[in-house]
């Protein structure tokens, strides 16, 4: 089976390098990888989320599937009055978004943790979740973190989801509809969705 980055372990040798990406207006630094997803800068898709997902001015955000930190690093310093949860399954990204927490000085707002989808968070919730998610590891397992995001927003809450059309947008689209109370296509841009679902406050 071919390495890629949503596996615990990456087996390709390391790479790493440092970074800089212009987000909201603000520059901010990152030590990247091989092994981990985009590491050759912030991929477009995360960078429309960033720029596009309304966040809540309190309360609890999640960076579903973080990487090496971009969308829950900028949530930090664009929500400061927001704890972000960051997880992910791939233990190189991980150790990676730590030091970016540190490097960007937000690791006190942030907690990083090692989860697939949202396994170790059974007792949190969350306002907001936002997620870019690892289209490559096929629909089953996407679908299964919208379900599990369901679960773990608050009433009311809001998952944020950034995806191509032509890898599967209006599937992704129609199935958070069988869940969610409202689901909005907010944005499009250079062949990418950003979806915004609405969890019902009954």
């Amino acid at each position: 089976m071919t390495d890629h980055y949503f596996s615990k372990e990456p087996g390709v040798a390391r790479d790493e390098r440092e970074i800089t990406a212009l987000l909201r207006g603000k520059t901010f630094r990152f030590l990247v990888d091989a092994g981990v997803f985009s590491k050759k800068g912030v991929d477009y898709g995360s960078r429309l989320l960033i720029d596009t997902a309304e966040l809540p001015e309190e309360g609890e955000i999640l960076d579903l599937g973080c990487g090496y930190g971009p969308v829950g690093i900028a949530c930090s310093v664009f929500a400061p009055h927001c704890r972000v949860t960051m997880v992910d399954l791939n233990r190189r990204a991980l150790e990676l978004a730590r030091q970016n927490a540190e490097l960007n000085g937000t690791s006190r707002q942030v907690e990083i943790r090692e989860s697939d989808g949202l396994s170790a968070l059974r007792d949190r919730r969350f306002d907001s979740i936002l997620t870019n998610p690892p289209i490559r590891t096929g629909k089953k397992t996407v679908y299964r973190l919208f379900a599990e995001a369901y679960e773990q927003l608050v009433p009311g809450g809001c998952l944020w989801v950034v995806i191509r059309k032509q890898q599967g947008g209006a599937s992704a689209k129609k199935e958070l509809e069988t869940r969610f109370a409202e689901v909005d296509l907010v944005e499009k841009k250079k062949g990418y969705w950003i979806l915004r679902a609405w969890k019902s406050n009954a």
